[in-house]
């Protein structure tokens, strides 16, 4: 199994979308880099759900569905399907994630802006353990 984390401002598409909505197509990519971690994502991934913007935080736990397939709204593109896992009991915002030195290395503190990142198992299980805190 593999892990991951996935961006959206929640204006666009929040977690209270994907539990409304049950699952979701993960379209609208268009960074070479998180294509090719869109082409690695594995049906039973799980993936972290993080508020851009304003919040800055990993909310929820989702799952992959349904492994790539083109964009519909590009076929040059690609996209995947999510499905809803868990919501975290509390909120881990990338302020705390920074704060923690095991979690330097972290995609998320190196790279910020790209949009779908691997995440390694400590780093996936660190953050569990930080929004049971």
């Amino acid at each position: 199994m593999n892990y991951w984390l996935m961006k959206t401002e929640p204006g666009t598409y929040s977690w209270d979308d994907l539990v409304r909505d049950k699952k979701t197509t993960w379209d609208g990519v268009r960074n070479f880099q998180a294509r090719n971690n869109l082409k690695a994502m594995k049906k039973g991934d799980l993936v972290f759900f993080y508020h851009s913007g304003e919040e800055k935080a990993i909310v929820g736990i989702a799952e992959i569905s349904k492994e790539f397939f083109p964009d519909p709204k590009d076929k040059e593109w690609i996209a995947v399907e999510i499905g809803y896992k868990k919501k975290l009991k509390k909120p881990v915002t990338l302020s705390t994630i920074k704060s923690d030195k095991s979690l330097a290395a972290m995609y998320l503190v190196r790279a910020a802006r790209l949009s779908v990142q691997a995440v390694k198992k400590e780093e996936f299980d660190s953050v569990l353990q930080w929004s049971e805190a």
